[in-house]
């Protein structure tokens, strides 16, 4: 197999303005590798491009317009000062912010550079940082915009682009849209001004940031509390542990053998808390420590992952779920009866609706991920099932796993000066609400019309059942509603409260299902209620898997 002319042509193309050393050799030993292994690599590289989307951009890093570089950021930056000017978003500087994934120091850094080429003001955090210290610093500084390099928990090898606007919160349509639009007009990269007189902040926005989470603990609240906490070789150990002192808990043992950015991720197959055995390594800290709980970020700090002890789990411990996380904080947050706004993704339990119901709270649905959650007018508390929490929105309008940290050591120092744990809590949300259990079924693959493939199936032939539950109601989310925007997905509504929802994921080359059951606790017997829970679940997840032919 020998590379295609066209390919050819484009790769020689684009060596003639890539001005990255690396790159340009990366793609120069594939142009002279006679293998079909390269000729392969060479037309993924160019056949396509990387689509700029509401998650910006996300791929691998190396050459080709299908990859993240140099010069996709490049044009990315362009696009991005073009879209503000033409819609007279001028007024204030572009906060540029990147974590410590390889090449995202130098994307940044080209990113500020562009911005001034572009007569618009940019101003670049002075070293790696966590994602919700950018959210946060937009509306702090009043900026117009802010980016962040960063791929959150992707594998080693990804990088990534996400946008925000003014109000602190990411892009949605039609911005999205018109910036993608914007970063195809930008011509040859010669044509790309520049320049290097951006502006830095470091101490003085990451003191405020810290400040302001300092706040979220009340002067009289409960502070004693052990936990050990992993930042997954990402960037978040710094700013917890200066969060959790200036908070006035102690800080955490912390695994030393992640505490440090690498963008290799050496000791973790996947850099992200979800996946199995990421935090095996702060659970064995938090076990030798005698710690109350083990608690984690993702690479980015983002999101926040929570684990405690549980005769029951092997090893003794257990990670929570996203969603048991969720109902905690919720019921911790919203029983001081805030006026504002809850809200959860429709891919979320549907428990918080409840918690809030409860307290006279208003709920609202919203599409998955945070640019929906993070802009729901008077948001008090949001979150999704994915170890994202919004817990001060008045401050980061988008997930933040810094201040949910902080937030979670201070539900768990109060649960444990009354003599309980958090598993107890979780009981006692299953007593009063009804056991809301939640599961997923995910398929990953590498040919996506798999995906397509699934979705058209179950739009053609829809289950009339699923696990021994009627479906009463199927919603094609991609029609769109009063309430919800259209999106790729399904949700089928079943008899006795549970649902499934189906959709491709918008960040990998999955398909998943969320699954939900709400089982009544009889007489305060949670661990039945747990035990029917799990049968309905895996009853449904075989059902479905059969239905969608995954």
């Amino acid at each position: 197999m020998t590379v295609n002319d066209d390919v050819r042509a484009a790769a020689e193309a684009w060596l003639s303005e890539d001005p990255d050393p690396d790159t340009r050799a990366e793609l120069q030993q594939l142009l002279a590798s006679d293998t079909p292994e390269a000729a392969t690599e060479l037309a993924d590289r160019f056949a396509g491009k990387l689509e700029f989307g509401t998650a910006g951009l996300r791929g691998a890093v190396g050459a080709g317009p299908n990859r993240m570089n140099r010069v996709v950021v490049i044009r990315a930056a362009a696009g991005l000062c073009a879209y503000l000017k033409a819609n007279g978003l001028t007024d204030g500087a572009v906060l540029i912010g990147y974590d410590a994934r390889h090449k995202s120091d130098v994307f940044a850094q080209d990113t500020a550079a562009v911005v001034r080429g572009a007569g618009l003001d940019a101003v670049l955090l002075d070293r790696p940082t966590p994602t919700p210290v950018v959210a946060f610093g937009i509306r702090h500084l009043k900026a117009v915009a802010g980016v962040v390099v960063t791929a959150s928990h992707n594998p080693p090898q990804d990088n990534g682009y996400k946008v925000y606007l003014g109000d602190g919160s990411q892009i949605v349509p039609p911005a999205d849209i018109e910036i993608a639009a914007a970063i195809d007009a930008v011509g040859p990269l010669a044509s790309v001004p520049r320049a290097d007189d951006w502006q830095t902040t470091g101490d003085d926005l990451l003191g405020a940031y810290l400040d302001r989470i300092a706040t979220l603990v009340p002067a009289d609240a409960p502070r004693s509390l052990n936990a050990a906490y992993t930042p997954l070789h990402g960037v978040g150990r710094a700013l917890v542990e200066e969060a959790v002192q200036r908070a006035g808990f102690a800080v955490p043992a912390v695994v030393a053998s992640q505490a440090d950015p690498d963008p290799d991720f050496p000791t973790v197959s996947f850099p992200n808390p979800e996946e199995p055995g990421a935090i095996d390594a702060a659970l064995e800290l938090a076990r030798s420590e005698g710690a109350d709980l083990a608690v984690a970020n993702d690479p980015d700090a983002d999101r926040c992952a929570v684990a405690v002890p549980d005769p029951a789990a092997e090893g003794g411990w257990r990670m929570l779920r996203g969603d048991e996380l969720g109902g905690l904080l919720g019921e911790f947050l919203l029983s001081s009866r805030p006026d504002g706004v809850a809200a959860c993704s429709i891919v979320s339990s549907s428990l918080l609706s409840k918690i809030a119901a409860a307290y006279g709270v208003r709920y609202v649905d919203t599409l998955t991920g945070f640019k929906w959650i993070g802009r729901v007018p008077d948001l008090v508390f949001g979150y999704e099932e994915a170890l994202g929490y919004c817990v001060d929105p008045a401050a980061v309008k988008d997930k933040d796993g810094v201040s949910t940290l902080v937030r979670v050591l201070q539900l768990a120092a109060r649960a444990k000066a009354d003599g309980r744990t958090l598993l107890e809590l979780l009981d006692d949300l299953a007593k009063k609400y009804g056991l809301h259990a939640t599961d997923q079924l995910s398929a990953r693959v590498e040919d996506l019309s798999l995906i397509a493939a699934a979705m058209d199936r179950l739009r053609a032939t829809p289950p009339t059942s699923l696990g021994g539950h009627e479906v009463e109601q199927v919603d094609d989310l991609s029609e769109g509603s009063e309430q919800l925007p259209p999106t790729d997905g399904l949700r089928y509504h079943l008899s006795a409260g549970a649902r499934v929802v189906v959709r491709p994921s918008g960040t990998e080359p999955k398909l998943k299902c969320y699954l939900e059951v709400v089982i009544p606790v009889a007489g305060g017997d949670v661990a039945a209620a747990r035990a029917q829970a799990a049968a309905e679940l895996a009853a449904i997840k075989k059902d479905l898997a059969v239905a969608a032919g995954i």
